[in-house]
């Protein structure tokens, strides 16, 4: 992944007038697969994920669908509690594996709805708050817990670091980091040499070393302390080795270049709303829930996530916490290709 020439993403922004969406109706598209024929699998609040084929037609994958969703009629209840889907990974067989935020489960589902649990304690204790699950080329199964604070809306605060990572493999589910400042979304480098960490209540990316066995060492900041207003969610390279995020509360699109340098992407949030949440952040206390419910945009409300997809890997989806679709552009450098089932 070593970069050659003019970064294309030095002078570039997104532009609104070429968004296009994808998908209606969704439930917490929280994060998103995509496939190379332009399938799109999209987190589901209702207790799986939704199927958006390239034609559009949306089949919703769950065999109990869960109608607890509705963040106009009861925001605390749809967001922090019930089945809640978020990252997403495909298994080797084209299974979907889940880091479920609300049961608090690693799970895995068939491509029918049919779900089991893989994981929900470690050491006899529970999980906490899954947040994501990634699979590397060894089908190791690395997987983020945020906080284990429930409701997760208290641990978003700048003073705790009780986020972990860890790794399931033929050994069985084992903490391999801890003392993060709400782990969210981790990739690996081109190499698999070196896991990225979005530590969403230190605003900042950490990486560590991998190791042979599976260990985590070598841990450093990368990039600058912080990535400014918001709180880092999703993160995903692309080819060149910029590695983009997601800032969640200012929707804010960010990128870190392989020099680490900040570029900022996209700003679509509400900056009197921004303002408030960023004050109240810096206090040092808990972010009240109505601030977060304050804040968001009108391209992805609460932007969350991103996903290189398309045929060449240059078409870019973006998952919102709040939002019913999903926004679509093209990007200027095609994303890194990472782990794939055989699509």
């Amino acid at each position: 992944m070593a970069a050659r020439g003019p970064n294309p993403l030095r002078d570039w922004q997104v532009d609104p007038a070429v968004i296009r969406y994808v998908g209606s109706d969704l439930q917490r598209p929280e994060c998103i697969l995509a496939t190379r024929d332009g399938t799109l699998w999209s987190a589901d609040a209702r207790g799986g994920v939704m199927r958006i084929a390239p034609d559009g037609a949306q089949t919703l994958i769950a065999l109990k669908p869960d109608p607890h969703f509705d963040p106009v009629g009861d925001a605390a209840g749809s967001l922090l509690a019930g089945t809640l889907p978020n990252g997403l990974a495909f298994a080797r067989n084209g299974d979907i594996l889940i880091a479920n935020f609300g049961t608090d489960r690693l799970e895995v589902m068939t491509r029918t709805g049919e779900t089991r649990v893989l994981a929900d304690s470690i050491d006899g204790k529970p999980i906490g708050k899954v947040n994501f699950v990634l699979r590397d080329s060894r089908d190791r199964l690395w997987v983020t817990v945020s906080t284990r604070v429930n409701p997760w809306s208290d641990a978003v605060n700048a003073n705790l670091a009780d986020g972990y990572i860890f790794l399931l493999d033929e050994r069985g589910p084992r903490i391999v980091a801890d003392g993060f400042r709400f782990a969210n979304e981790i990739r690996l480098d081109a190499g698999e040499e070196w896991l990225y960490v979005a530590e969403t209540t230190g605003k900042c990316v950490t990486r560590l070393r991998v190791q042979p066995d599976g260990s985590l060492t070598d841990r450093e900041l990368y990039g600058p302390s912080s990535l400014g207003e918001g709180v880092i969610d999703g993160i995903a390279f692309d080819a060149f080795g910029n590695l983009w995020a997601t800032m969640i509360f200012a929707d804010r699109l960010v990128a870190i270049t392989p020099e680490g340098d900040p570029i900022e992407l996209m700003n679509d949030g509400d900056p009197a709303a921004t303002a408030r949440f960023e004050a109240e952040f810096v206090s040092g206390n808990p972010v009240g829930f109505d601030t977060m419910m304050a804040c968001g945009g009108t391209v992805c409300p609460w932007l969350a996530s991103i996903t290189f997809g398309g045929p060449n890997l240059s078409t870019v989806y973006l998952g919102g916490l709040r939002a019913t679709r999903i926004p679509a552009f093209r990007s200027p450098v095609p994303g890194l290709p990472m782990v794939h089932w055989a699509d």
